[in-house]
């Protein structure tokens, strides 16, 4: 199948599987950067102070930071984007679609953290609960994708919802529980201005300039105010319209007429448009803009610089632990966080759905079958991104509970990967 023929679901599989591959070389980098004689330099780039100050004002931060706080805020605007299209026009955009991932994605957020709390044993790591919530999209894809036609594309397409839905909720609980002490007044100035955004949303208004002049400041606005300002990038995003303003039969009209008008032009001998071509190429580019959906235009130019910069980036700053480091690690942390992402998600996501099945609250497609769900429940398991993300706010003053955190999430996502891939991979000589 040629790439001009694959649906936007597939091309968005096919990004998101290239990114996994991505993302899994830039932690492995890390890691033996961190682990390697010059390993200084690792810890030294990403402490590099970057910013400014001045008498009233600052803004100072090391470059992790940076990374975390201000690339992931675009990756959250991503992610924002894909919840807005996915609840309006897409797999979740009816009680009778989001019905099958919801319930797996419910029992993939809810039963992990109960496995957390009681394997806990220490008060001071109780609050890392919501690291095994989230499922990595670019890790779980990737993994799918080399199955190749062993998986159906209706299991992608669960996969993917229900870690969006598992990416709703973990942007939950980020707001709710792992952000400072909120200073209201500039909490009060961002959600006003955010209202104002909704409010040209809702009329259609829309201009690319305006959001990113407001993002910037109401991303600033929540870093004040003592929010995680990342929260601002997926708010942000709800304010960019879906809507086209003009259908197609209206653009194809104007781009016949575009077209015999250019042909009636003037053709120049210099390698230049005439002022005549220029008019109808401006003219062209209007019409453009306005059949165009704004969500949709900047998700698809944004999917790329998430897939193949951001994520990457943030893989290389964060997943370098130093594995003989002369900070001790907490065993039982780790062995938590595995256990949670191995066997919390599987049997989260499995029973839920299954048990939903039974009672007939959901309709599963039938070209899934048990194993199938159990095989990309395991692959739910996967949590790389999000999990590191929130185990860095769950642990900010203490290194050595976030380096036993992201070796918990690195040792569980692996055997969720291997268990995951080999029942995928022989599921039809187990039914067999």
């Amino acid at each position: 199948m040629s790439q001009n023929l694959l649906s936007p679901f597939q091309k968005f599989v096919k990004i998101e599987s290239s990114s996994g591959i991505l993302l899994f070389l830039a932690t492995v980098i890390a890691l033996i950067w961190a682990n390697s004689p010059i390993s200084d330099s690792y810890n030294t780039l990403w402490q590099f102070k970057m910013g400014f100050t001045t008498q009233s004002f600052e803004l100072n931060k090391p470059l992790i930071l940076w990374i975390n706080d201000g690339l992931m805020a675009i990756f959250f605007f991503l992610i924002g984007l894909e919840i807005k299209r996915e609840f309006l026009i897409g797999e979740l955009n009816s009680a009778k679609k989001v019905a099958f991932p919801l319930f797996g994605a419910l029992g993939g957020m809810v039963i992990p953290v109960l496995f957390y709390t009681m394997l806990n044993q220490n008060p001071e790591t109780l609050k890392g609960w919501g690291i095994p919530m989230a499922t990595d999209i670019a890790f779980s894809l990737a993994v799918l994708k080399t199955l190749g036609n062993k998986v159906p594309l209706s299991l992608k397409v669960f996969l993917t919802a229900f870690a969006i839905v598992d990416d709703l909720g973990a942007v939950v609980v980020i707001a709710l529980f792992y952000s400072g002490s909120i200073k209201i007044i500039l909490l009060g100035i961002a959600i006003a201005m955010l209202i104002f955004l909704y409010i040209l949303s809702f009329k259609g208004l829309y201009s690319k300039f305006i959001i990113i002049l407001f993002g910037i400041i109401i991303w600033t606005l929540f870093l004040k105010a003592g929010i995680h300002p990342t929260l601002a990038g997926i708010l942000l995003a709800f304010s960019v319209p879906i809507r086209q303003k003009i259908k197609t039969r209206e653009f194809v009209n104007n781009l016949i007429s575009i077209t015999n008008n250019v042909k009636q032009t003037h053709e120049l001998s210099k390698p230049i448009l005439s002022k005549e071509q220029i008019h109808e190429i401006d003219d062209l580019e209007d019409w453009i803009k306005k059949y165009q959906s704004p969500l949709q235009h900047l998700e698809n130019r944004l999917h790329d610089w998430v897939a193949y910069f951001v994520i990457p980036i943030f893989a290389l700053a964060n997943a370098g632990v130093a594995l003989n480091s002369s900070v001790p690690l907490d065993l039982s942390l780790v062995f938590n966080i595995a256990i949670c992402l191995i066997l919390g998600k599987s049997v989260g996501i499995s029973v839920f759905v299954l048990l939903a099945k039974k009672l007939k609250i959901i309709e599963i497609p039938s070209d899934i079958n048990t194993f199938h769900i159990i095989g990309v429940s395991f692959l739910a398991g996967i949590g790389f991104t999000m999990a590191i993300f929130i185990a860095g706010l769950a642990f900010s003053s203490s290194p050595a509970y976030i380096d036993s955190a992201k070796i918990g999430v690195l040792i569980g996502s692996l055997i969720s990967t291997l268990v995951g891939y080999a029942i995928l991979a022989f599921q039809k000589k187990i039914i067999e």
